[in-house]
């Protein structure tokens, strides 16, 4: 009989010993694997999703979603022929001693400086343009000057239109278009020719003699159209007119000086041709250095309509804790969960190059976990499923499954060490069982003697 009490006292001793006690406290957690999920987004741009931080004492681990659009910074590319007015109207106080020449100067080298900036795909020169000051030559091509060839050297070009001589009596754009158009390359590329004048073009080429004729108009306007259907970007901006209803004195009819402007130019709605500026004074500044900068831009390629669906195995929903890090700095991300299809989702209107749209959240380990799990390899995502709209306009769709993955473990089992909670619990019940059995025995031998 003692035989068996201590049999069976040393086999609840070892099943005990035997269990397994897998609690928040005693399970481990480790980064199996933590492969970064890229999905390419034409030539420069991507989405990642990684695993950027780990905190396994707190069965915790963060991670990322990203998108990023890497296309390089928008510089105009090409070729610029500053088109300048250098008659004498040009240096009219404008306000206080400012001269409208100040302006559209000062205007021009802000440009030049901001194009040419670390920019070795563009070059940029430089003609003037009214009348010649010899009569006999008016309506010539030397009613034009170069004044630089083209330069990707910002301080020479700006040293060379600051020493524009504004000694033309009139004004004979066709001159000034003619000569700009001889310097350019035969390179294939952007050619771009800018018109900065403050007067109504009077004269032109082989003109018939007769000031704001309908000869001039049309040669004008003519040489205009011919640059356009030859492939050269035109932008003019015409300031400091004052006197548009009158009209010109050597007209027999009633041709205003704006009908005159309103026939070369056309409007700003509906331009002759290419982009045209009719401004004021005050507008000489924000013109050059913002309108007319931003027409040399090439077009923007931004990503539009982004929308990503992360998506959670049901392990990881139903035994962590989800919770975002920060908001998205870009775009609007689902506030939980979507407890239908486990995801969350992330939409982004639009993304300009250089601009990297980011959200982070955490996982973290349920204290009440299902105790299942240990020893799984978990992965902390299903898949991502990306749409967005491309540079051409294009809609894309995108997936992938490639996601960091966790496991759970638990420390072999080992006899409790003195004075633990489960040594104290072993002691009691095997306390209980040899006082259960020693009473027994008592009793046994008692019946016997009897």
């Amino acid at each position: 009989m003692k035989k068996s009490v201590f049999i069976t006292l040393f086999l609840v001793l070892i099943l005990i010993a035997n269990l397994s006690f897998a609690t928040y406290q005693t399970v481990t957690m480790e980064v199996v694997e933590e492969p970064v999920c890229t999905i390419e987004i034409g030539e420069n741009s991507k989405f990642e999703k990684r695993l950027i931080k780990k905190d396994l004492n707190n069965k915790e681990v963060t991670l990322q979603l990203q998108v990023t659009n890497e296309e390089a910074a928008m510089q105009p590319t090409g070729e610029i022929m500053l088109v300048i007015d250098n008659s004498k109207s040009m240096e009219d106080i404008v306000e206080g001693t400012t001269t409208r020449e100040d302006l559209v100067i000062e205007s021009a080298k802000t440009l030049i400086n901001t194009i040419l900036n670390g920019n070795e795909n563009l070059k940029v020169g430089a003609v003037s343009f009214s009348t010649n000051e010899d009569v006999s030559k008016e309506g010539t091509i030397e009613d034009a000057s170069l004044i630089s060839n083209l330069s990707t050297d910002p301080q020479a070009l700006i040293s060379a239109i600051s020493n524009i001589q504004y000694t033309g009596p009139r004004t004979d754009l066709e001159s000034g278009l003619n000569l700009a158009s001889q310097y350019f390359s035969e390179e294939d590329n952007n050619k771009y020719i800018i018109v900065l004048t403050d007067g109504i073009p009077n004269v032109a080429l082989n003109y018939d003699k007769v000031y704001y004729s309908d000869d001039v108009i049309n040669k004008t306007k003519a040489q205009l159209q011919a640059l356009d259907t030859a492939g050269y970007d035109v932008i003019t901006m015409l300031t400091g007119i004052s006197n548009e209803d009158d009209v010109p004195a050597t007209r027999e009819d009633d041709k205003t000086y704006g009908d005159i402007i309103e026939e070369i130019f056309g409007t700003e709605t509906n331009p002759t041709v290419g982009k045209f500026y009719y401004v004021q004074d005050s507008e000489i500044e924000q013109t050059i250095t913002e309108d007319i900068y931003n027409d040399l831009l090439p077009v923007e390629k931004i990503l539009t309509n982004i929308s990503i669906n992360d998506y959670f195995p049901q392990e990881i929903i139903d035994n962590f804790d989800f919770a975002y890090v920060s908001e998205a700095n870009i775009g609007t991300i689902s506030t939980q969960v979507n407890t239908e299809d486990n995801s969350i989702t992330w939409t982004i209107p639009e993304l300009h190059p250089g601009e990297t749209a980011t959200v982070q959240y955490t996982l973290k380990l349920k204290e009440n976990f299902d105790s299942s799990i240990v020893g799984k390899i978990l992965d902390t995502n299903e898949k991502v499923d990306i749409t967005y709209t491309d540079f051409d306009g294009n809609p894309v769709s995108d997936t992938s499954n490639v996601t960091p993955k966790l496991r759970l473990s638990e420390p072999p089992a080992t006899l409790p060490k003195a004075g633990t909670p489960i040594m104290i619990a072993l002691f009691v019940v095997g306390a209980g069982l040899f006082i259960y059995s020693l009473v027994k025995l008592t009793v046994t031998n008692k019946n016997m003697k009897q």
